[in-house]
């Protein structure tokens, strides 16, 4: 089963212009935001997939991003 999709995880972090500023808006460190994209097991967890949604304007849905969580739109 697939936990998260790292391919929409970079693509919301382009669009909110950094791992820095990703980590600002989820109220946690940069080192998160990285070790959700670099570790094999990291995991965005699933609140921070729907404020990502939302600040993305729905480019990047909850269910790109957590798919093991969010049913398809």
């Amino acid at each position: 089963m697939k936990f998260m999709s790292k391919d929409a995880l970079i693509k919301a972090v382009k669009i909110v212009g950094g791992q820095s500023a990703m980590a600002r808006l989820c109220g946690v460190r940069q080192g998160h935001v990285w070790f959700w994209l670099n570790r094999r097991k990291g995991k965005l967890p699933a609140e921070l997939a729907l404020l990502i949604e939302k600040a993305t304007h729905g480019a990047v849905t909850r269910h790109e991003l957590r798919p093991d969580i969010f049913s398809p739109p």
